[in-house]
């Protein structure tokens, strides 16, 4: 079975238990737009504990506020009890909750394009917000007061950006008015949470936009005041014509084309430190040692978004050598070999690419780094090891520290095309390391 019939099996079967039963949310929104759902909800009448009794695998996540999944050859589906939310004093989970109807819990939902439900055996749409009028005309709206909406759950006011951007929608005057009180409030949610979201902003198809409304919404300061910090800090027009900081790296997040996580937070992030390295000449501005620094800075950022350490491993490797790559062809072959053959060098000269088109448009040393990479074959990037520790012991070498200085050399005269053969590496190693042979 596909996502979508294993989703509708479990609304028949709640039905035939004597339930109401429908499919809810994002999933009816995205259908109504033409796109795949990435997963599907449910709604429904049955409480947690009649949920768990008509399947025989499932996780109650959340069953105080009648929330279970429901596990189906291998997939979890969330099925929800209909539901009204008590007074919500912590920004984001209600005191209490109260089992309902239909509508009540419809009205309690975020935003109008995200509170209609789906009757399959009646193939209709459940719409009592005028969802479907603001899918037609590209408006994010919350439900009800916006300002009640992102008491109850601050994250919201995010969620609400990340629709706008990754959709091509505008917020409704309203909501964003709403924001904009509000903004300040957007600390008090788990950094986790707002982590996830800004992840998805940048991934998911909207990078420039989604950022530019964190600015408009005043919500960049309190979530990325290292980003607003860029604002304002000016560039040498010869590299820089479109302008400062700022301006360069909206311009970067809208070269974005559904990026690597690693990659959208490199380009957000790749001159995140030119604010605190900037340096002002007669003549010229300069930014000794904002790679290095930014690399620092990027892994703060992502620790605090709550990002794993393999992507903020990655990033920083991103940002630190996002310039490297215009000294290629100054690069001795041994170098440029190192260089290109990184595990991460087609997201370094992506991240290059879009770093050059954002700024005076010169793809030369891009281009250089591509032309190589494919001259190059993988056996050259990454050659096997003509000697091991094992052969200089059989040419009488005492192990040691000298071992790793003789291997390196070895290598290296290796990518530079010196030596090609076993038999060459040892008369090589035997020629320039003789006073450490007995």
């Amino acid at each position: 079975m596909t996502t979508k019939e294993k989703a509708l099996s479990i609304i028949k079967c709640l039905r035939d238990h004597g339930h109401e039963a429908y499919l809810a949310g994002g999933c009816v929104r995205d259908s109504l737009l033409g796109r795949e759902p990435q997963d599907y909800d449910i709604a429904t009448s049955a409480l947690p504990e009649e949920v768990q009794k008509a399947f025989s695998h499932t996780i109650p996540v959340g069953a105080q506020f009648g929330v279970v999944m429901v596990v189906l050859e291998g997939e979890s589906f969330a099925v929800s009890t209909f539901r009204f939310d008590g007074p919500y004093l912590d920004g984001r989970h209600p005191s209490h909750v109260r089992f309902s109807n239909m509508r009540e819990d419809i009205l309690r939902r975020d935003f109008t394009i995200n509170g209609m439900m789906y009757d399959p055996e009646k193939d209709v749409v459940i719409d009592l917000v005028e969802g479907q009028k603001d899918l037609q005309h590209g408006i994010v709206r919350a439900i009800g007061d916006p300002r009640q909406r992102f008491e109850e759950d601050r994250l919201r006011m995010v969620r609400a950006v990340r629709f706008a951007a990754t959709l091509g929608f505008t917020i409704e005057e309203n909501t964003l008015q709403a924001i904009c009180q509000q903004y300040g409030t957007i600390t008090q949610v788990a950094w986790e949470r707002i982590g996830e979201e800004i992840t998805r902003i940048l991934t998911e198809g909207g990078a420039r936009r989604g950022l530019e409304l964190l600015d408009a919404t005043r919500l960049l300061g309190p979530i990325l005041p290292e980003v607003e910090a860029m604002k304002g800090v000016e560039q040498s027009p010869d590299y820089h014509p479109e302008g400062d900081v700022f301006t360069h790296t909206m311009a970067a997040l809208g070269h974005l084309r559904r990026p690597t996580e690693a990659l959208a937070y490199g380009c957000l992030l790749h001159d995140v430190a030119k604010p605190v390295c900037i340096e002002r000449h007669e003549t010229r501005i300069t930014f000794y040692g904002h790679t290095d620094r930014g690399a620092e800075m990027a892994v703060e950022i992502l620790k605090r978004l709550k990002r794993s350490r393999a992507v903020w491993e990655r990033v920083a490797y991103l940002v630190k050598y996002h310039l490297r790559h215009t000294q290629a062809p100054k690069m001795r072959l041994s170098t440029l070999k190192r260089f290109l053959g990184a595990e991460e060098i087609d997201e370094l000269l992506e991240l290059c690419r879009i770093d050059a088109l954002a700024s005076n448009g010169d793809l030369q040393y891009y281009d250089f780094c591509r032309a190589k990479l494919a001259e190059l074959k993988q056996e050259e990037l990454h050659p096997q090891a003509l000697l091991l520790g094992r052969d200089l012991i059989a040419m009488g070498f005492q192990p040691g520290p000298v071992f790793t200085q003789i291997l390196k050399a070895v290598e290296e005269a290796q990518l530079n095309g010196e030596i090609h053969s076993k038999a060459e590496a040892r008369q090589w190693v035997a020629e320039r390391y003789r006073d450490q042979h007995p």
